[in-house]
């Protein structure tokens, strides 16, 4: 499928994964809207939407950087407008913002509950809301959540209920997208990675270098999610996916070339 002139909403895409897959989609002549909060640096994350859209234009897209808070409906409203407004329309949105706290309930303060929730859940549901208009006149259109297969083992609800649920809800909202949209031939699926990615949640909450080390680079999902969206005629729709196995379906059997030290032992992913 030919990106040229296609135009791609992707929230979060300051830096991380949302960067990684805006990056991708840039290489192949994709409008590329940065929908993040960062307008100023912070030493400890890195990138704004402004050196994020620099990156953009110098990887062959175009680039359109939009402050945006998920938890303000006003905010996405104005973005979604202004992107429309500059590209023609939005073909494909990536639901790629999220909150993360591993606290179990007790240590689970309501103002962190209702972080996540506001971005992972009540925020994606309004971005894709606000969307659908323009996906709706969309050349292939696509959504894409950042968010992992619904596993009710309990092991991954007793340990962070409050961000377990959260993700879910985002991949049963990806799933319901599927079957409501389908007749107007949007496809929605989500994606997950099979290991831990290298990105500034892994190295500043979680795990620092050394689990760094044992994850793979952001490029494995920008790859995954190019694959996906390339698909025409609902071909990939209602699934949650996990990216090495969409790989796997593209004819890529080594992944040696995403590891972060290549030879280490990689770290599984939550859910996995």
């Amino acid at each position: 499928m030919n990106f040229q002139n296609r135009t791609i909403l992707i929230t979060g895409a300051s830096r991380g994964i949302g960067k990684a897959m805006a990056l991708r989609f840039a290489a192949e002549g994709a409008n590329i809207v940065v929908a993040a909060k960062s307008v100023e640096e912070n030493a400890k994350l890195g990138g704004t939407i402004y050196s994020a859209a620099q990156e953009i234009e110098a990887a062959g897209g175009r680039a359109l950087a939009v402050q945006v808070d998920i938890r303000n409906e006003e905010h996405i409203i104005a973005a979604v407008k202004q992107a429309a407004e500059t590209f023609g329309g939005i073909d494909i949105l990536i639901n790629n913002a999220s909150a993360i706290q591993l606290t179990n309930t007790e240590q689970t303060e309501s103002k962190r509950f209702d972080l996540m929730h506001d971005i992972n859940v009540r925020g994606t549901f309004l971005v894709t809301r606000h969307c659908i208009p323009h996906l709706k006149k969309g050349t292939n259109p696509h959504i894409l959540t950042l968010s992992p297969p619904v596993n009710l083992q309990t092991k991954w609800l007793a340990p962070h209920v409050a961000y377990t649920i959260s993700k879910y809800n985002m991949s049963m909202m990806a799933l319901g997208w599927a079957e409501e949209l389908k007749q107007y031939n949007i496809a929605s699926n989500a994606l997950w990675p099979r290991t831990t990615i290298d990105t500034a949640a892994v190295r500043n909450l979680l795990g620092g270098e050394m689990l760094a080390n044992m994850s793979r680079t952001p490029a494995i999902l920008a790859d995954a999610a190019y694959a996906i969206i390339s698909k025409t005629d609902l071909t990939y729709t209602g699934n949650t996916f996990i990216d090495e196995d969409v790989l796997q379906k593209e004819g890529i059997g080594n992944f040696d070339a995403y590891a972060v030290k290549p030879g280490s032992q990689l770290y599984p992913d939550l859910f996995i």
